[in-house]
């Protein structure tokens, strides 16, 4: 996550951050808890692809509760109060006690309903250009605590590398490096169809199925064989939510078999989709794959190459 700014300034007064997607190689949701949330075991990492946010000091006195405003190129994204980066900003505010006012300008590239985490991403973004404009640079801890009360996947984006992510995503610790670098820099292809789906509904939807879960030492298992191997990120790819989103949009791992199939690749869905992703060869080309993905799912259908961050 970069931020740009003028280094002259002190306090800077505008800034624009780099907000990445991430995926997850790994998820295994283990069980649904007493508050609602559910536990999960995930291997998750941030892409060199992601949307950007411009912030930008504001001297206009309207009304403390529009103290912070916010625009988007992207229809149909929320600009309101709805919007994690309005929390975000509204977070930061109540925990400095900052009372400058702000105009957010987000770039959107990001699919929404992707599984892709976009919006804990532009909130983590907004949080580290209120930093700056803010002159307050929040301790770790605090800036964890405020990430995890915006979102279950807010905290990852705190981090620079890959993470394993525990709980209901707040318990985030990096991948060790030795695994890392098995990763880092991995040549991978996201798409997605023209529909979203909603994080919630895949949620509930588990829990009413009650038969996707997976045991957490099982989850743990995989993982920790993974790690004291030296097998490649291929080996390591699971989740066990497909199994939702397929059940009620079988165009996806129609797609994903065909793809396997005629290409060889092993496409797997990310967090609750509906994006999808496939590790690549180096010099693998992926003009073909995204051809037949578009045939299959149509010409709107989202495609982007990326490397693992």
């Amino acid at each position: 996550m970069f931020i740009r700014g003028d280094p002259r300034l002190a306090l800077w007064s505008v800034v624009t951050v780099f907000s990445p997607a991430k995926i997850n190689l790994l998820l295994a949701v283990t069980g649904r808890r007493a508050d609602g949330f559910h536990e999960l075991v995930s291997v998750v990492t941030k892409v060199d692809f992601g949307d950007e946010i411009r912030a930008e000091k504001s001297s206009i006195q309207n009304s403390e509760s529009n103290r912070f405003t916010l625009e988007c190129d992207a229809p149909g994204v929320p600009v309101d109060a709805s919007n994690l980066v309005l929390r975000a900003a509204e977070a930061y505010a109540q925990a400095t006690g900052w009372g400058g006012r702000v105009h957010f300008k987000l770039t959107k590239r990001i699919p929404v309903g992707a599984g892709l985490g976009g919006g804990s991403s532009n909130a983590v973004a907004a949080l580290r250009a209120l930093e700056r404009l803010g002159g307050e640079k929040l301790p770790a801890t605090k800036l964890a605590e405020l990430a995890a009360a915006l979102g279950s996947d807010c905290p990852l984006f705190l981090h620079g590398g890959p993470v394993v992510m525990r709980g209901r995503g707040d318990k985030v610790e990096p991948l060790p490096e030795t695994a890392a670098r098995r990763l880092r820099g991995r040549r991978v292809l996201v798409f997605k169809p023209s529909f979203g789906i909603a994080t919630a509904w895949a949620y509930q939807r588990m829990a009413a199925r009650g038969t996707d879960y997976v045991p957490a030492a099982g989850a743990e298992r995989r993982l920790a064989e993974w790690l004291g191997s030296d097998a490649p990120a291929e080996q390591l790819l699971a989740n066990n939510m497909e199994a939702v989103a397929f059940e009620k949009y079988v165009g996806l791992p129609v797609l994903m078999e065909m793809l396997h199939a005629e290409f060889g690749l092993a496409p797997r869905m990310s967090g609750s989709g509906s994006a999808c992703f496939a590790l690549l060869g180096e010099k693998q080309a992926a003009e073909p794959v995204i051809a037949r993905i578009r045939e299959c799912w149509g010409a709107g259908a989202f495609a982007v190459v990326t490397r693992l961050a």
